[in-house]
């Protein structure tokens, strides 16, 4: 489906893969721009939830993995949407917004996300929308992203998480190595907002977005991807995206086990492949020492630095004992740098 504002993005030279912007014309500059610069995407390849309803805190609480009743109106947090055997079907983005919540999570799994999410309202006084057309996100990092935003919105936030709002729009600031931010707002304001900071930044495409998110150490749950891992197998603890004193959700008793008997056995670890290598969420790692999959790729993106960089999820005697693989007749991965701590 073609919006209003896809439309005014491609007069400006954007490319469309469906929902997803793929680049402006110039995909190696623009990742270059994400690594070194100031970048401004389109994030219409989210999806994004909207949940009414005087219920609808109650109701999501009972659901997630990190406690929505913390959610103000002036914060963000990850939170993960689980089976009952505690495996992640979805990782959603979660704030408040006036007397609404917000879930923003991968687009390609909205429609089943939703229709499971209303099969347990039952009787609660909740609707569940899909607002990814009618909300439009930008996503804004760079070295010089908090200033340049700070001469065009009157309130800006300055903690990771931390939500403001404002007449025409509001910000989250995400976390990772470089300051970065979403911003949402409506149809009629968004082409204005573009205009103004695109004077700033480099209009880029998903990927670079994909690969900001991949250097913050931010998993995302795919198609090829659900129900293959608990919360803290992709780190949702170190991010704050579990609550342990919250109460009962749906796989709390499985999440809550992993974390007090001490069992998380594998995690999360960001990696880079040569020019040559090629991976997909789902594809499987492997270890020096054996010819069995040791994990499983998370999330991937093109590197600024040429080849691909990934977050792999991967046993940790794996990761403790050698080198780790997308294919043993090649060069093993390069480890990175994780930006957060693991216990």
């Amino acid at each position: 489906m073609t919006t209003p504002w896809h439309t005014f993005l491609q007069g400006l030279g954007a490319t469309f893969s469906g929902t997803t912007l793929q680049h402006f014309g110039e995909p190696l500059a623009e990742l270059q721009a994400a690594s070194d610069g100031n970048i401004l995407c389109d994030l219409s390849h989210l999806g994004l939830l909207q949940l009414e309803g005087e219920d609808r805190v109650a109701f999501l609480q009972g659901q997630v993995t990190n406690d929505v009743r913390l959610l103000d109106g002036s914060n963000s947090h990850y939170s993960g949407y689980c089976t009952p055997k505690g495996r992640l079907l979805a990782l959603f983005l979660a704030f408040a917004h006036h007397d609404h919540m917000h879930l923003q999570f991968n687009r390609e799994l909205l429609e089943p996300v939703m229709k499971r999410l209303k099969m347990y309202i039952l009787r609660s006084k909740v609707s569940i929308s899909d607002v990814s057309d009618s909300i439009v996100r930008m996503g804004f990092a760079g070295p010089q992203a908090a200033d340049i935003l700070q001469q065009h919105f009157k309130h800006v936030p300055q903690e990771e998480y931390g939500l403001t709002s404002v007449e025409d729009a509001s910000l989250i600031r995400l976390p990772g190595k470089k300051p970065r931010y979403q911003i949402f707002t409506t149809p009629q304001h968004a082409e204005r907002i573009w205009a103004a900071l695109s004077k700033h930044a480099r209009p880029a495409g998903a990927a670079c977005w994909e690969w900001l998110e991949i250097e913050a150490g931010i998993a995302d749950i795919t198609p090829a991807t659900q129900e293959a891992f608990v919360p803290q197998m992709v780190n949702l603890d170190a991010l704050g995206g579990i609550n342990f004193k919250k109460g009962c959700y749906t796989g709390q008793e499985i999440v809550a086990r992993t974390h007090y008997l001490g069992k998380v056995k594998r995690r999360m670890l960001p990696l880079h492949a040569p020019a040559g290598q090629s991976a997909s969420a789902g594809s499987p790692l492997y270890a020096a020492d054996s010819d069995e999959p040791a994990g499983m790729v998370v999330r991937v993106a093109p590197s600024p630095a040429g080849g691909i960089d990934l977050l792999g999820e991967l046993r940790l005697e794996a990761i403790a004992t050698g080198d780790i693989y997308l294919d043993k007749t090649v060069s093993p991965l390069q480890r990175l740098e994780l930006r957060y701590k693991l216990d």
